[in-house]
């Protein structure tokens, strides 16, 4: 990535903020003309996407529980607070805090009228999410995604992503994954092919202290293609995507490897089955359940996102790296 390069140019002025120094791109915008290459492979250490997985269902799903994503993250709450409930949840903040489900809203708006350029998601909240007139933040978790704008063109659905802050390391791969995960529900609700997705960074930046472990391989080779198809048409999509929560809480509730084996057999579709496989090889690998980890992994039939679950896996080896991903930044400015 372009970004990823001019980032770890340690000649550049640092920003301070909080939580330390950053180096920092401002207003960049990330193109990604096939949104189910959401995998971003380049990134080292490797990316977590059994977590990238379970936030997408998380906020897809509306909710603002810590319990589930924490699961498969047990570091989130040293970033977003120990509380039952995440305050900036994204999920909660797109189905039901300002009144409407703006996800259901946005399907019936572009069904009926598929040239409106008035489909916009709004997450941020002035009255929840504006800082104190001490420059001090509201909360611990304040959302860094401000909105999405959706367009229909040639039969594709766009999506713009905004961002008030974007850590490349912590953040960037996994906002990728949580929203291109919508942009391919919402398009198969209504009927679309998946346009381009675009994210747009008002301040894109990386942790000076985090420089030494990063990098962006700029040689890497692209692997396989991913083939996990998430969307359905709408009269199956929401019974698709209920079942499949239920399948994760299952899977974080199991306290035996019996009952975790039964959860696997949940009845998904396709392109569902392959991205609940790597949440339960996960789930498995956090219980030290290593056949299950592997059965797990082996019934995921989309070999790209087998090859990003093998390069996570290969990292939880190693004893340099962490076993667990944020996707909060250290601090939101």
């Amino acid at each position: 990535m372009a970004a990823a390069a001019e980032l770890l140019d340690v000649g550049r002025t640092t920003q301070p903020s909080r939580a330390g120094h950053t180096v920092e791109l401002l207003h960049t915008a990330i193109v990604i003309s096939d949104p189910r290459e959401r995998w971003v492979r380049s990134r080292q250490p490797p990316i977590n996407p059994a977590f990238g997985i379970v936030e997408a269902i998380w906020v897809l799903t509306g909710r603002n529980d810590s319990k589930l994503v924490n699961h498969w993250n047990p570091q989130l709450p040293k970033f977003a607070g120990t509380g039952q409930e995440y305050n900036g949840a994204y999920g909660r903040r797109l189905r039901s805090s300002f009144g409407l489900d703006q996800i259901q809203r946005a399907i019936d708006s572009l069904e009926h009228n598929p040239i409106t350029r008035q489909v916009v998601l709004q997450i941020w909240s002035s009255e929840l999410d504006a800082p104190y007139k001490s420059g001090l933040p509201r909360s611990d978790d304040v959302p860094c995604n401000v909105s999405s704008l959706l367009k229909v063109r040639d039969n594709q659905l766009y999506w713009m992503q905004l961002l008030r802050s974007n850590d490349l390391l912590r953040g960037t791969p996994y906002n990728i994954i949580q929203f291109t995960v919508l942009q391919e529900f919402i398009a198969g609700c209504l009927g679309l092919d998946l346009g381009q997705y675009t994210q747009v960074s008002d301040s894109l930046h990386v942790y000076v202290s985090d420089l030494p472990s990063f990098q962006a391989c700029r040689s890497h080779q692209h692997g396989a293609t991913a083939s996990a198809v998430f969307s359905l048409p709408r009269s199956e999509a929401f019974e698709a995507l209920d079942a499949m929560e239920k399948a994760l809480d299952g899977l974080a509730d199991s306290t035996t490897p019996h009952e975790f084996e039964k959860i696997l057999d949940s009845s998904l579709p396709p392109g569902h089955s392959d991205l609940f496989m790597i949440a339960a090889a996960d789930s498995a690998r956090r219980r030290n359940w290593r056949e299950l980890q592997v059965e797990a992994a082996r019934r995921c039939r989309d070999l790209a996102l087998a090859e990003v679950w093998k390069a996570w896996e290969t990292r939880t080896k190693a004893e340099s790296y962490p076993t667990a991903e944020s996707t909060i930044p250290l601090e939101k400015p």
